[in-house]
């Protein structure tokens, strides 16, 4: 699996990655002489930065950063490569004074602590060699300003307990609309919904997969609907209440992406 980016610092690198949720700041997150995460706040509070692929949001803090990371470098403890979603000055001016090959425009949502990392700066991607790439739909379903959310049973393969839409994988050159009616049909027995809206596709991590969601809005006649082996619950919610449920990986990206902020549906 590649993921496309940009060039920050020349080079290549190949390691495990150490992947933050949350900015790092070289100076006061990073133990120089350790090398080791020192923000107690920090998702990978303790860990080694040395030998690994450093992955995170964006940096931040003062310019002395830059200096700090070159200190690692000085040091041997330095990251192999760094990987953002989004590069900030200190960090991209450190990895260049440092030799360390770094990227951009990287979805870090995607990458977990423990991957196998190649990052090639030259060709401007980042590849996670045991990580395959799948494609799959999820359909919301909309009646009278609310949405339905289906709770994966313990039976399906993956994301179980899980709340999600009416969800399916796509098999070789299927069209994704095609598949996205014929999910609804099987999971809820509703045989004519009115398409409203077509999502871009959208990239979600899911153990050792990365599936691209192809998000779909459907408007209904009923509310009543029948589930089949892959789900025991269904409720219908107002969209702003997603985000109290426990959802399969970014469910909430996906619906947002077909309504508009009053939570209703925009038009096709």
């Amino acid at each position: 699996m590649k993921l496309s980016g940009r060039r920050i610092s020349r080079g290549r690198a190949e390691g495990v990655g150490l992947v933050s949720t949350s900015p790092i700041s070289f100076l006061g997150d990073v133990d120089p002489e350790s090398g080791l995460i020192a923000d107690h706040k920090s998702d990978i509070f303790g860990e080694s930065i040395q030998g690994r692929v450093l992955a995170f949001p964006f940096g931040r803090g003062s310019t002395v950063g830059s200096y700090v990371m070159y200190s690692t470098r000085r040091n041997k403890r330095a990251p192999l490569a760094i990987v953002n979603e989004r590069a900030e000055a200190v960090v991209a001016t450190g990895a260049v004074i440092s030799g360390i090959p770094m990227m951009d425009g990287i979805d870090v949502g995607l990458l977990r602590t423990g991957d196998k990392m190649v990052v090639d700066a030259e060709g401007s991607f980042v590849e996670l060699p045991d990580v395959r790439r799948r494609r799959a739909v999820t359909s919301f379903l909309f009646n009278r300003g609310r949405v339905l959310l289906l709770k994966r049973s313990e039976e399906v393969g993956t994301q179980r307990g899980k709340w999600a839409g009416v969800s399916g994988y796509l098999e070789d050159d299927e069209e994704p609309v095609d598949r996205a009616r014929q999910e609804i049909l099987e999971e809820t027995a509703i045989g004519n919904p009115q398409l409203k809206k077509v999502g871009e596709p959208t990239l979600a991590r899911g153990n050792d997969t990365i599936w691209e969601v192809h998000p779909f809005l459907y408007k209904v006649d009923t509310r009543e609907i029948t589930i089949d082996w892959e789900h025991v619950e269904y409720r219908w919610i107002r969209p702003e209440e997603i985000s109290g449920y426990d959802r399969v990986s970014r469910l909430k990206r996906a619906l947002d992406s077909l309504m508009w902020p009053e939570g209703s549906p925009r038009s096709s």
